[in-house]
C-alpha cells in the first residue's frame, strides 16, 4: 500500500530531505506525463501512485504546478512529474494562468528519462491529431524517449477507431518501423466491440497505408501495452524509420502525430483499466541510479499545499464557467488533535456578491457538498480523521 501523506509540514519536510533508504540496487525513472488539458494526466498519475494526491475535475487547467509523485516498488523508484497542461500564452490569459503553467512542463519533459504522452480519445474534435504545443515539445527534446497512452478508451464506443487513431498519432511508425495495423475483430461499431488489445501489426504490403508497433514480445508488461505486437508478418516490406530529430516550426506544420514513440498503451485511467499494464512496463524501463527520495514518500507537496489543490478541485467542479478561476483561498486554522484527527478552517474569497452567492447554493448545499467531498478526499490522503469547515466572503 503507498504511504498517507504527513498532515504536519514539519513532518513532510523532514521526510523531503531525509536521506533515501537505497537498496543494493537501486534502479530509478522519472516520468513527465503531457498532453492537451484535460486529457486526465492527474487521474493517471493518481491511479499510478494508488492514492489520490493530485487534484482532478472536468475543467481545464485544475493543475496549477508541477508537482512530483513517488512510487517505490522492491528496488526501484519511478518519479512521476504531473504537469499542468500544455497551453498557449493566449489561452493563459484567458484563464488567468501563472506564467510557470507555460514553462512547467517544459522543464519537466528536460528532466524527464521518459514521456508519456496522454491523448483523450473520447474527444473526438481532437484525438486524431496532438497538438502543436505537445508536438513543438516532443521535437525540442527528440532524444528523450516516449510513449503515446490512448486515455478513456471505455468512453469510445466505436472501438475500431482506435486503429485509426493509432495511426493517425505516431504517423504510422512506431519503434522505429512502418508497419500495417490488421485487425484481429470484426469492425463492429456497437458500444460492446472489445478493445483491440489483440490486434496483430505486421509489415505492410507496398500499397497499403502504413500502420503502427513492431518486434517481438518481450514479456507480460508488453503483452498488455494495448497492442499485441507480432514480427510473423514477413520482413519484406518493412522499412527502417529514420531516428528522431529537431524539428523546426516547418517541420511540425503539416505534421498531425510523432513518428518516434516506442510503444501505444491503451488504458481507462479512471476506472483504473490498463494502468497496472503501464505500471509494469514502467518499472521495467528503470534504469539503475540512486534513489532520489525516501521510500516512505509519496509526493513532493506540502499537506497544505495538497489540501488547497483538493478544495479547488471542488470549487471548479462545482461552479460554472469561469467562475471558480478567480476564487482566492486563505487556511486560517490548521490543527492537529490529540486521537491524530485534523481540523482545518479555510476561507474562500470571492470577487462578486453574485459569485458568493453561487458558491455557498440555495439553503448551503453546493458549499456543504465541496466541504464533505473534499475531506473525504483528504482523510483518503492523509488516513486519519479531517474536520473541514469552509467559509465564503467577498473579497
Amino acid at each position: 500500500h503507498p504511504p498517507p501523506v504527513a498532515t504536519d509540514k514539519e513532518e513532510q519536510k523532514r521526510l523531503l530531505e531525509n536521506r533515501p533508504d537505497q537498496p543494493q540496487n537501486p534502479k530509478v525513472l522519472r516520468i513527465a506525463i503531457i498532453g492537451a488539458p484535460n486529457a486526465g494526466k492527474s487521474t493517471l498519475s493518481n491511479q499510478l501512485l494508488g492514492r489520490k494526491v493530485f487534484p482532478v475535475s472536468k475543467k481545464v487547467h485544475t493543475t496549477r504546478c508541477k508537482a512530483r509523485g513517488v512510487i517505490t516498488h522492491e528496488d526501484t523508484q519511478l518519479i512521476i512529474l504531473d504537469t499542468p497542461g500544455l497551453t498557449n500564452p493566449l489561452k493563459a490569459k484567458r484563464h488567468k494562468l501563472e506564467e510557470a503553467m507555460l514553462t512547467d512542463p517544459w522543464d519537466s519533459v528536460k528532466r524527464a528519462d521518459l514521456v508519456l504522452v496522454l491523448v483523450d480519445v473520447s474527444d473526438h474534435w481532437t484525438r486524431n491529431s496532438l497538438s502543436k504545443e505537445v508536438l513543438k515539445c516532443l521535437s525540442q527534446f527528440p532524444h528523450i524517449p516516449s510513449v503515446l497512452v490512448l486515455n478513456k478508451v471505455d468512453i469510445l464506443k466505436k472501438k475500431f477507431l482506435l486503429l485509426e487513431i493509432a495511426t493517425d498519432l505516431t504517423e504510422g511508425i512506431v519503434n522505429g518501423k512502418k508497419l500495417e495495423v490488421k485487425s484481429s475483430f470484426k469492425q463492429d461499431s456497437s458500444s460492446s466491440a472489445k478493445c483491440p488489445r489483440q490486434t496483430t501489426w505486421a509489415s505492410p504490403p507496398e500499397s497499403k497505408v502504413p500502420g503502427s508497433p513492431c518486434g517481438q514480445e518481450k514479456n507480460q508488461a508488453q503483452e498488455g501495452s494495448g497492442l499485441d505486437k507480432s514480427s510473423d508478418g514477413g520482413g519484406a516490406g518493412t522499412q527502417e524509420a529514420p531516428g528522431p530529430r529537431h524539428c523546426g516550426p516547418e517541420d511540425l506544420k503539416d505534421m498531425k502525430g510523432w513518428p518516434h514513440f516506442q510503444e501505444i498503451f491503451m488504458l481507462a485511467a479512471l476506472r483504473g483499466e490498463e494502468v497496472d499494464t503501464l505500471k509494469r512496463y514502467l518499472l521495467m524501463q528503470a534504469k539503475p541510479g540512486p534513489w532520489e527520495f525516501h521510500s516512505d514518500v509519496l509526493t513532493n507537496q506540502s499537506p497544505q499545499e495538497i489540501c488547497d489543490n483538493i478544495i479547488r478541485e471542488k470549487v471548479l467542479e462545482y461552479l460554472p464557467l469561469e467562475v471558480p478561476y478567480g476564487v482566492t483561498q486563505v487556511t486560517e486554522i490548521w490543527e492537529e488533535g490529540e486521537c491524530g484527527d485534523l481540523l482545518i478552517m479555510q476561507s474562500l474569497l470571492v470577487p462578486r456578491e453574485s459569485h458568493k452567492r453561487m458558491l455557498i447554493g440555495r439553503g448551503g448545499k453546493v458549499i456543504s457538498r465541496i466541504a464533505r467531498e473534499a475531506g473525504q478526499d483528504l482523510m483518503n490522503v492523509f488516513l486519519c480523521d479531517v474536520r473541514l469547515k469552509l467559509k465564503v466572503e467577498v473579497k
